[in-house]
C-alpha cells in the first residue's frame, strides 16, 4: 500500500493556492487542485486540477468522489478558495454579502463536511483553512470580507476541538498582505454611495501602498508545508510583512489606542 500522502487544495488558479499546491507536490505528495475553470489553470507538475465550485453541494461531492476514485484516501485538505468584496456596509447589498459568505465561509464548510466523512473513516487527516489577518481585525470598506473570515476563525476553532478524538488536526493560516491577484480581483459593491467616497478612496490608497510591499505567496506555502510536517500543529499561524506586529498590537493595546492608530494610518480622520 502506498504511503504517499494525498492533498486537496482549493482555488489553485493563481496566488496562494497555486503556490501551496506546487510546494506540496514538490515535497512528494499526491496533489489535487481545484478551479471553477480547470482549462484556464497553468500546468503545475505533479498537480491534477479538478473542476469545483465550492458554492454548490453537487460540485463538492463530485470533486471528492474524483479524488477518492483516483487516490482512495484524503490526508490533507487546504481550503483556500475565496475572494474579496469591497464596499461600505451600507453600500453592499444583501445579495452581495450572501455571495461573499457563500464562497469564503460556506464553501469551506462544504469541503470540510465532505472531507470529514473520509478522514473519520481513515482515523486520520488534516484540515488547513486559509483565513486572513482580516479575520482577526476588521478593515473598513472590507466589512463583509472580514466578517466571512471572522466566521471562519470561530468555526475552525470549534472544529479543532470536535475532531481531535478522530486524529484529525485542524489549523488556520492568517496571511497579511500577499503579492497575489487579491487586490486587482477585488469585487466592488455594485451601488456605491457618494457620501462614503473620500474615506473609501483613502482606504484604497493605503491598501495599495501596503500591497506594494507585500510578501510573496511562497511564504504561505512554506507555512502550510511546515504545518503538514508538524506532528502537533498549532491552531493559528500568521505570516507576511507586518502581520505579526499587527496581531500583537491588536492583542495587547487597549482597543481605543489601536483604533486611533489604524484610523491615522488609513487617513480616515484627515479633514478635507
Amino acid at each position: 500500500m502506498s504511503t504517499q500522502k494525498v492533498a486537496l487544495v482549493t482555488g489553485v488558479s493563481s496566488g496562494i493556492g497555486q503556490s501551496v499546491a506546487r510546494t506540496l507536490a514538490e515535497r512528494g505528495l499526491k496533489v489535487f487542485g481545484t478551479s471553477r475553470n480547470p482549462s484556464d489553470v497553468e500546468t503545475v507538475p505533479g498537480v491534477e486540477v479538478l473542476p469545483l465550485d465550492v458554492r454548490l453541494d453537487e460540485s463538492v461531492s463530485a470533486c471528492m468522489d474524483a479524488v477518492l476514485k483516483q487516490a482512495g484516501r484524503l490526508d490533507i485538505l487546504v481550503n483556500n478558495a475565496g475572494y474579496n468584496l469591497k464596499g461600505a456596509i451600507e453600500e453592499t447589498s444583501l445579495e452581495e454579502a450572501q455571495a461573499q459568505f457563500e464562497t469564503n465561509f460556506w464553501g469551506a464548510v462544504r469541503m470540510v463536511r465532505a472531507a470529514l466523512l473520509v478522514m473519520r473513516r481513515q482515523g486520520s487527516g488534516q484540515i488547513i483553512n486559509v483565513s486572513s489577518v482580516g479575520g482577526l481585525m476588521a478593515l473598513p470598506f472590507g466589512g463583509f470580507y472580514c466578517a466571512s473570515k471572522f466566521a471562519l476563525e470561530g468555526y475552525t476553532e470549534a472544529l479543532r476541538h470536535e475532531v481531535m478524538p478522530f486524529n484529525v488536526q485542524v489549523s488556520l493560516v492568517e496571511p497579511g498582505a500577499i503579492n497575489t491577484h487579491f487586490v486587482p480581483n477585488t469585487q466592488p459593491a455594485a451601488n456605491p454611495i457618494q457620501d462614503y467616497a473620500p474615506w473609501r478612496e483613502r482606504v484604497q490608497a493605503a491598501t495599495t501602498r501596503v500591497f506594494e510591499k507585500a510578501s510573496e505567496p511562497a511564504v504561505v506555502a512554506e507555512c502550510v508545508s511546515r504545518i503538514v510536517d508538524d506532528k502537533t500543529p498549532k491552531l493559528r499561524y500568521h505570516m507576511g510583512k507586518s502581520a505579526g506586529s499587527l496581531v500583537l498590537l491588536r492583542h495587547f493595546l487597549p482597543y481605543s489606542v489601536f483604533e486611533r492608530m489604524g484610523r491615522r494610518r488609513l487617513g480616515l480622520d484627515v479633514k478635507d
